[in-house]
């Protein structure tokens, strides 16, 4: 039976959304990145981990096309910069340090009377269990931060597990969820229609693997549902 839905109407798109995944390397910092080009969005990417040879937020800058003289007002730096590519929990435990949930706030406006890039896209790490610390996990970041989810998931064979266990966890916890966007090609096609039926939420968009994937290739891709009419699912 497909979940029931509550919606929250809305004319324009949030001014802060999070960004996650069902697991990692799902294609959460592409998703997030053209949803920085679609919203002509900021961006904040509060926990890095594997910073030595990876930084969302470069490449985030890079998909979007982000030029250095905008970077200054669209690119937040993360709360927590760790250099292995692990765990949040673990790549902190390894420096030294733990991350502590209540550092982790909603960043306000550099400027109340600049809105360029009004809206925030902020990316979590790993899936809604990561851990952050012994207590505390990506959910818990966000329910404080109090802002809608876009879940980004596969369209290949296990989607609907792992999408559907996602789903319900945001459920439990009372978040509202704008909606999936799907990256890669469905396998079976049927999956398309199941995400839908089965998850009760609106698939927002399809990014397809992009070789090359360029910002110009990003921006091609067209959003199902325009961000005026996206809605926060209950």
């Amino acid at each position: 039976m497909a979940a029931q839905v509550m919606t929250t109407l809305s004319s324009a798109p949030p001014p802060a959304l999070f960004v996650t995944g069902t697991d990692t390397n799902v294609g959460k910092t592409v998703a997030a990145a053209w949803l920085v080009q679609l919203l002509a969005a900021r961006y904040w990417k509060p926990i890095q981990t594997g910073a030595i040879s990876d930084s969302d937020t470069a490449t985030v800058q890079q998909l979007a096309g982000i030029s250095p003289a905008q970077a200054g007002h669209r690119l937040l730096p993360p709360r927590y910069l760790y250099d292995d590519p692990v765990s949040p929990h673990e790549a902190a435990r390894r420096q030294g340090a733990v991350i502590a949930l209540e550092a982790l706030q909603m960043p306000s406006h550099p400027d109340p009377e600049d809105r360029r890039g009004g809206s925030l896209v902020i990316e979590g790490a790993g899936g809604l269990l990561v851990p952050l610390n012994r207590d505390a996990y990506i959910i818990d970041l966000i329910a404080q931060l109090a802002v809608p989810v876009v879940l980004v998931t596969r369209g290949t064979l296990g989607t609907l597990n792992h999408t559907l266990l996602s789903l319900q966890a945001l459920r439990a916890r009372g978040l509202g969820i704008l909606g999936l966007i799907v990256v890669g090609s469905y396998q079976p096609a049927e999956n398309r229609q199941a995400l839908k039926l089965y998850g009760g939420v609106p698939i927002l968009a399809e990014l397809p693997w992009l070789d090359p994937l360029t910002p110009q290739a990003l921006a091609a891709i067209p959003p199902l549902i325009p961000p005026a009419r996206w809605q926060a699912h209950g």
